[in-house]
């Protein structure tokens, strides 16, 4: 497992950057297995936890490399924007996932056809020796390539005919990136849900071919991804208005794993002290992985020191799924009325701190998100499809004061 830390994610970053970049674009979509992945980033588990920031990886990505040449590896990063600012703004569809999960999973107790089928999938016991294999090494690593991400889905949802809401739920409890914007609408696009009409097929002479030809499952896979329908219609709604901290109060930091960079949050002065918690356990009724329970603890762990460090105050790291009780009982004992927060995206976290809130207001405990300008810029734009936001790539860069040598290729010249 990668160390769960900002310097290792910056020792990352700068690597991957000067070392493989280069061959991104043409040797990405190879997995050559868990010991041979010099031809991707590794990059996710930190900019998921945001050890690393969107911003910070496009600007030293642009600075080394000219936008054309670094084309495929910017429009990934703005693929991860476009998931968590589309998410935001229908966040009806987690609430959906997330109550079919539940249902899902107590529907297990009086299906006997589903609950043997789901076992020999999550058992990797299906016969089919690649995603049998996928099983084993997303349990044991807590990551799988992204291309391996697309076939074990397709093969799940096309072959196995299985719920994809439970293997969303397998990802997000195994995944050290499991991000619940990226996962849970990477399920759907495989469905045919996110861009409705459009599904993805898992072939054997694809996965022979990407695999370096480790897995080839001729005849073994389904030759027909049918469109999955629902009847619900999700609305867009309105980003949340940014929230703000006065300058002349005392308040209390709150680190959670959606964002690892404390230091460098818009902070008018410097907090009174640091909290850290860890809300992994909350992706899922079913139990969270280690790699992906270690990972964040790591990550929250490694900021909340940093944090200490750089405002030189004390640092509390705190084990409970009780947030209510335990930010009332913090803010009381060290006389702070104000607690302050990285801005937490629809998942698990933003869930725990919907219930805190109301909590800490029967307390007069005040509890503020500040959202980075990076999503305030680039969120609005992910309303549609994916394709609407790279259109505006350039701009985004323009505005966030990022330089580039050149322009991104027309858009409209590649195949989708």
């Amino acid at each position: 497992m990668p160390e769960p830390s900002r310097s290792a994610g910056l020792s990352r970053t700068a690597a991957f950057i000067a070392q493989s970049l280069t061959h991104y674009s043409k040797a990405r979509n190879f997995d050559f297995g868990p010991t041979r992945r010099s031809n991707v980033s590794l990059l996710s588990p930190y900019i998921r936890h945001r050890l690393v920031l969107e911003q910070e990886l496009l600007d030293a990505t642009l600075q080394r490399h000219s936008l054309t040449s670094a084309r495929k590896f910017v429009q990934e990063i703005f693929w991860r924007t476009y998931f968590k600012g589309w998410l935001e703004q229908r966040p009806d569809v987690w609430l959906d996932y997330r109550a079919s999960v539940a249902r899902l999973i107590k529907s297990l107790d009086s299906d006997p056809d589903l609950l043997k089928r789901y076992s020999a999938a999550v058992g990797g016991r299906t016969g089919i020796d690649c995603f049998d294999a996928w099983v084993g090494e997303l349990a044991q690593t807590g990551y799988l390539h992204n291309h391996a991400r697309m076939w074990f889905a397709s093969i799940w949802i096309f072959t196995l005919r299985l719920p994809w809401p439970l293997g969303a739920d397998l990802f997000l409890r195994h995944l050290i990136d499991g991000d619940p914007a990226s996962n849970t609408l990477s399920w759907r696009w495989v469905a045919g849900l996110h861009t409705k009409g459009k599904t993805y097929l898992a072939l054997s002479t694809n996965i022979a071919r990407y695999t370096d030809n480790r897995f080839d499952p001729e005849g073994k896979l389904a030759p027909s991804a049918p469109t999955l329908t629902e009847s619900r219609v999700f609305p867009v709604r309105d980003l949340p208005l940014t929230q703000t901290l006065p300058g002349d109060e005392d308040y209390g930091l709150l680190i959670t794993e959606e964002d690892g960079c404390p230091e460098t949050l818009a902070l008018p002065a410097k907090p009174k002290l640091v909290l850290g918690v860890v809300a992994t356990q909350r992706r899922s009724p079913l139990a969270v992985g280690a790699p992906a329970r270690e990972f964040a603890a790591g990550a929250v762990a490694d900021a909340l020191r940093r944090a200490t460090q750089h405002f030189a105050v004390d640092g509390q790291l705190a084990e409970t799924e009780d947030w209510g009780n335990l930010l009332t009982d913090w803010a009381a004992q060290n006389h702070v009325s104000t607690v302050v927060t990285a801005y937490a995206p629809v998942g698990p976290v933003a869930e725990i701190l919907a219930t805190t809130r109301t909590h800490l207001q029967k307390h007069g405990i005040r509890l503020l998100q500040l959202r980075r300008p990076y999503d305030s810029l680039t969120w609005p734009h992910a309303k549609r499809g994916y394709f609407k936001l790279k259109d505006k790539i350039p701009g985004l860069l323009e505005s966030l004061d990022i330089e580039t040598e050149d322009e991104l290729l027309d858009p409209r010249s590649e195949a989708v």
